[in-house]
């Protein structure tokens, strides 16, 4: 998979590895697939994270545990001084939490209100997303830009997804003894790597 319109982002050659910043750039393949965590980064990146919040997530402890992978995320992107940009798809409209700030430990506070109930607008959200990148790219020219959508794919049609022009991870979440498994078409559709919860 592609890196990024551009290049590699700057990482250790040793160390912790960042495992969100791996996973954020494409399935690695060999150790020089691998980021690390950097005591300081000179190269802007920017992590927009899509959180399906609708009901159906709210099954089998889905919405739980992809908290915990958010945690993991968020105090990543706090400590390698990344930008966040937050959207959350539930109820009639996806809604922004946050756009490309500083990522800030208040966002465990929003994490702990998060709840699920409502609609799917997950195609509205990617839809406003890549817009929003597209707009920013212009803005950010060297900005490193990362995708993280976060769903159990219960989507009724994925035949008209935008294009986002922007690598990433979608993280299924679907869950139980009966499951669609509409995120791994949905991934493909978006040109993203894709994950089951239960993998990572």
């Amino acid at each position: 998979m592609e890196k990024g319109r551009h290049g590699k982002a700057r990482s250790a050659r040793q160390g912790a590895i960042n495992w969100p910043g791996t996973l954020l750039g494409g399935r690695p393949q060999s150790r020089e697939d691998l980021l690390f965590h950097l005591r300081s980064r000179a190269a802007h990146e920017l992590w927009l994270v899509i959180v399906d919040a609708s009901a159906s997530t709210r099954r089998h402890r889905a919405l739980t545990d992809a908290k915990g992978l958010l945690a993991q995320l968020f105090d990543d992107a706090y400590r390698q001084r990344a930008r966040m940009a937050l959207l959350t798809a539930s109820g009639q409209a996806p809604k922004w939490q946050v756009q490309g700030l500083k990522a800030a430990k208040g966002l465990v506070g929003w994490l702990e209100q998060l709840g699920a109930g409502g609609g799917t607008p997950l195609l509205a959200a990617l839809t406003e997303a890549g817009h929003w990148l597209a707009v920013r790219r212009k803005r950010y020219p060297t900005e490193q830009q990362r995708l993280l959508v976060i769903t159990d794919g219960r989507l009724k049609d994925v035949a008209e997804l935008p294009h986002l022009e922007c690598p990433g991870l979608l993280v299924d979440i679907e869950r139980g003894p009966i499951r669609l498994g509409r995120a791994q078409a949905l991934a493909a559709g978006l040109q993203l790597d894709y994950r089951h919860i239960d993998k990572l």
